[in-house]
C-alpha cells in the first residue's frame, strides 16, 4: 500500500488499485495540462483566423504548458473560489504575454467539459488494452482445454457436461460484446466544441464582427487540435450528460462480465476443480493455513459491484440538468467518472491475471463428473428410446423415477445404482453396457470441442489481430 499522511484519507482506488497508466489520466497534471492544450489550441486557431493574438504569447504559452504549480493554483483558489479563474491567473503568470487574451470568448466549460472529454477518451481507450487482454488470455486457457469433459451446471445443479473450454468461450463472448460497445462509443465520442456560455457561440461571433464562417473554421481548427473529429452539433453550457451516461454504463457492462467470470471461477474453486494464481508466499487465511481463498476473483466482484453502482450517479444526472445547465453535476461527476475508470482498470488488471494464470485439477474435473455420469447418460437414453418409436413422455417417466430413487440412494450415502436399475426396466430396453456407452464423456460433451475451434477463430483471432497486443493487463498491486 502506497505510504500516506497518517491524519489524511488516501483514497483506496489510489493506494491500493489503480494502474498508474490510468491513474495518469485523472491526475491533476493531465488534466491541468489539457485544460492549457485547449486555451493553447484555442488562441492558436483565434491568430490563423485573423485576431490579434501575439506571437510572442503563443510561444510563451507553448514553452510554459506543462509548467504547472499546483501550490499556487490552490492560492489562487482559495482566493478567487473558482478553479477556472484560478488556472487563468497561474497560466497567465507563466505566459505573461498571453495574459490580456488568454481564455478570450470562452467559458468555463470550454477548458472543463472537453477535458472532461478527453479523459474519457483516453481512459476507455486504456479499458479497451485491457479488455483486449483479458480476451486474449482466456482464448489461451480455451484453447488448451477445448476437449476436457467438464460437468456443466445449471441453478449450480448437475447438467449436462461440456468441456473446460466451452465454459471460457462463454466468458470471453460476453468481452466482446463489451468490447463491440466501448469501440462504439470511441468511434462516436465528440468534443464539446467552442460554444460560449449557453452554446450559441454569441461570444465568438461578436469576436469574428458576425463573420459565421470564420466561427465555424474556429471550432473546427481547435477540434482537430485535440484530437477529434467532430463536435457534438448543439449543446448548452455543457456537452450532453447522456454522454458521461452512456460511457459509464459501458464500463459497468465490462464490471458485469468480469464479476460473472469471477463468479464462476469462485464456485469452480469451491468444488476445487479451478484454482486462480497463488503465489508462493501468499497468505490464504490468518487463522486457517491450509486455506487458498480466490482472492483476487473476490476482489473483481467487490470492484466490479462498485462500478455497477457508480453507473446510476451520471444517469441520475442526466436526467435533472436544468434546461441549459446546472452546477448539480460537478462535484457528482469528480467523484463518480474517475471511480468507474480506475475500478473498471483494476478489475481489468486481476481479470487478465487470473485468467492468465487459472489451473485446472483435471484429477477433480474428472471425479466430479464421474460421480454423476450415470445421470448425464439419462438424456440419450430417452432419445434413442424416442428415436426407436416409443413414446417419449412415458420414457421420460421411467426414466424419472429411476433417477429420483438413485439420488435419494446417493444422499444417504449409499450408491446410487442408476444403471442397474434402468437397465432392469424392460420397458426402457436398454442394457448396462449400452448405458456405459453412452455415458462416455465425450459422447456426452456434443460440439462443445468444436465451438470452442469455430469461436477462437471466427470472432476472437480477427478482434485480437486488429488490436495487436495492446497495452495487457496491468499489474495487480496487492
Amino acid at each position: 500500500m502506497a505510504a500516506s499522511a497518517p491524519d489524511r484519507y488516501a483514497h483506496p482506488l489510489s493506494a491500493r488499485y489503480v494502474s498508474r497508466e490510468m491513474e495518469r489520466v485523472f491526475a491533476p497534471a493531465f488534466r491541468f495540462g489539457t485544460w492549457r492544450r485547449l486555451w493553447l489550441a484555442l488562441a492558436e486557431a483565434q491568430r490563423d483566423l485573423g485576431l490579434d493574438i501575439p506571437a510572442e504569447a503563443i510561444a510563451q504559452m507553448r514553452d510554459r504548458v506543462d509548467d504547472i504549480d499546483l501550490d499556487a493554483a490552490a492560492r489562487y483558489e482559495r482566493r478567487f473560489r473558482h478553479d477556472v479563474m484560478a488556472h487563468i491567473h497561474l497560466f497567465g503568470d507563466a505566459a505573461p504575454a498571453a495574459r490580456p487574451v488568454l481564455h478570450l470568448g470562452a467559458t468555463s466549460a470550454f477548458v472543463g467539459d472537453n477535458t472532461d472529454l478527453v479523459q474519457h477518451r483516453e481512459a476507455m481507450t486504456l479499458v479497451r488494452d485491457r479488455v483486449v487482454a483479458t480476451v486474449r488470455a482466456l482464448a489461451r486457457f480455451a484453447e488448451e482445454h477445448r476437449g476436457l469433459p467438464t460437468l456443466a451446471y445449471t441453478h449450480f445443479q448437475p447438467a449436462q457436461p461440456t468441456t473446460v473450454g466451452k465454459r471460457a468461450t462463454l466468458w470471453i463472448q460476453d468481452f466482446l460484446i463489451d468490447l463491440e460497445e466501448i469501440e462504439h462509443r470511441l468511434a462516436t465520442l465528440k468534443l464539446r466544441g467552442v460554444r460560449g456560455t449557453t452554446g450559441t457561440q454569441a461570444s465568438f461571433l461578436q469576436l469574428f464582427d458576425g463573420d459565421r464562417a470564420k466561427v465555424d473554421a474556429l471550432e473546427q481548427a481547435v477540434c482537430r487540435r485535440m484530437g477529434f473529429e467532430e463536435c457534438y452539433p448543439v449543446t448548452g453550457q455543457t456537452y450532453p450528460r447522456k454522454v458521461d451516461q452512456a460511457l459509464l454504463a459501458t464500463l459497468a457492462g465490462v464490471a458485469a462480465s468480469s464479476s460473472k467470470m469471477a463468479h464462476d471461477i469462485r464456485l469452480l474453486s469451491h468444488l476445487r476443480e479451478l484454482e486462480e494464481p497463488f503465489e508462493k508466499d501468499q497468505v490464504g487465511s490468518s487463522a486457517m493455513p491450509h486455506k487458498r481463498n480466490p482472492m483476487r476473483s473476490e476482489r473483481i466482484c467487490a470492484l466490479a459491484r462498485h462500478v455497477i453502482a457508480l453507473a446510476a450517479d451520471p444517469a441520475h444526472t442526466a436526467a435533472t440538468q436544468w434546461l441549459e445547465r446546472t452546477l448539480d453535476d460537478s462535484a457528482n461527476k469528480r467523484l463518480a467518472v474517475p471511480d468507474a475508470y480506475m475500478a473498471t482498470d483494476a478489475v481489468l488488471a486481476l481479470a487478465a491475471n487470473v485468467a492468465g494464470g487459472l489451473r485446472v485439477n483435471e484429477g477433480v474435473v474428472a471425479a466430479n463428473l464421474d460421480a454423476h455420469l450415470p445421470f448425464m447418460a439419462m438424456e440419450a437414453v430417452m432419445m434413442e428410446a424416442a428415436g426407436a418409436g416409443g413414446d417419449r413422455q412415458e420414457v421420460h417417466e421411467r426414466i424419472r423415477g429411476h433417477a429420483l430413487e438413485a439420488a435419494r440412494r446417493m444422499a444417504e450415502g449409499r450408491e446410487g445404482g442408476l444403471f442397474e436399475s434402468v437397465a432392469g426396466d424392460e420397458k426402457l430396453a436398454v442394457s448396462a453396457e449400452e448405458l456405459e456407452a453412452m455415458a462416455r464423456p465425450e459422447r456426452l460433451v456434443g460440439r462443445a470441442a468444436e465451438q470452442v475451434d469455430r469461436f477462437v477463430a471466427e470472432q476472437v483471432a480477427p478482434v485480437l489481430g486488429r488490436h495487436g497486443e495492446g497495452a495487457g493487463g496491468g499489474e495487480v498491486r496487492v
